[in-house]
C-alpha cells in the first residue's frame, strides 16, 4: 500500500481516563470503517492528575475529594457505563481500589512504541482493561511488568528499567508539549500531526476525519509532520 494512502494518528490519552478507553474502541471501528486507508496509531502521554503520589491514592477518597459525594460519583459512572457497554467495555468502577499515578505506565507505553506499533497497541489495550475492567493497580511495577510480557515486550528489561529514572523527563516533556499545543482534555486525536479531533467522538466522525485527511494527503495538500 502506498504511503499516499497511509496516515498517522497520534492519540494523546491517559490510561485512567474512561473516555480514552471508549475513544480507543471507537478509533478501532473508525479505522475499519475507513476502508483501504492504512492508519498508523501512536499513543502519546497525558496525565489527568500528575499530583497523585507514586504509590497512588485510595480511589474512593480521591473521587470523593474531587466530586463531593457518593451520589455524584454514581451519577458519573452511570453515565459512562452504557457508553462502555456499546463499545464492548465492561466498566467495573467499584473494583478500582487505587487511583494510580500513570507516569510509569506512560514510560512503559513509550518503550512499547520502540518495540513496534502492534506491541504498543496491545499494551495500551491491556492497561485499559486492567484498570477499568479488572480493577488492577496499573501504578504497580509488577502489574506493568506482566502487562509488558503479555504485550510481547522483554519483561526482564522492563523490570530493570522501571525502578530507574529512564525516560521520566522525556515523558514529562511530551506531556508539556501537548499542553503547549492547547490540549487540556483527552482523548485527543492528532491526524498527520496537523488535524485535531477532540474527545471520544463517534465512529462516523473519526472515520470521516481519517478519510478526509488521507484524501488531502493523496492530493499532495498536506505537509506531513512527525
Amino acid at each position: 500500500m502506498s504511503e499516499a494512502n497511509a496516515i498517522t494518528v497520534d492519540v494523546v490519552s491517559d490510561v485512567v481516563c474512561p473516555w480514552c478507553f471508549i475513544g480507543q474502541k471507537r478509533l478501532d471501528k473508525a479505522v475499519a470503517a475507513a476502508g483501504d486507508i492504512e492508519v498508523h496509531i501512536r499513543w502519546r502521554p497525558f496525565q489527568l492528575d500528575p499530583t497523585i503520589p507514586p504509590q497512588g491514592k485510595d480511589r474512593r477518597e480521591y473521587m470523593l475529594a474531587k466530586f463531593g459525594s457518593d451520589e455524584r460519583i454514581r451519577e458519573i459512572h452511570a453515565r459512562i457505563e452504557p457508553l462502555g457497554d456499546a463499545e464492548g467495555i465492561s466498566f467495573a468502577f467499584d473494583a478500582i481500589k487505587v487511583a494510580p499515578n500513570t507516569l510509569d505506565a506512560h514510560r512503559l507505553i513509550r518503550w512499547a512504541g520502540a518495540a513496534g506499533e502492534a506491541v504498543q497497541n496491545r499494551l495500551v489495550r491491556r492497561l485499559f482493561q486492567l484498570n477499568f475492567e479488572e480493577g488492577v493497580n496499573i501504578g504497580d511495577h509488577a502489574v506493568l511488568v506482566e502487562a509488558a510480557r503479555e504485550a510481547g515486550m522483554d519483561a526482564s528489561v522492563v523490570a530493570t528499567l522501571l525502578p530507574t529514572d529512564a525516560d521520566i523527563e522525556a515523558v514529562r516533556t511530551e506531556i508539556a508539549t501537548a499542553s503547549r499545543m492547547g490540549i487540556s482534555g483527552v482523548p485527543c486525536f492528532l491526524l498527520e500531526g496537523k488535524y485535531v479531533v477532540m474527545g471520544a467522538q463517534d465512529v462516523d466522525t473519526l472515520a470521516d476525519a481519517i478519510r478526509q485527511v488521507a484524501a488531502a494527503k493523496a492530493r499532495g495538500e498536506l505537509d506531513t509532520v512527525g
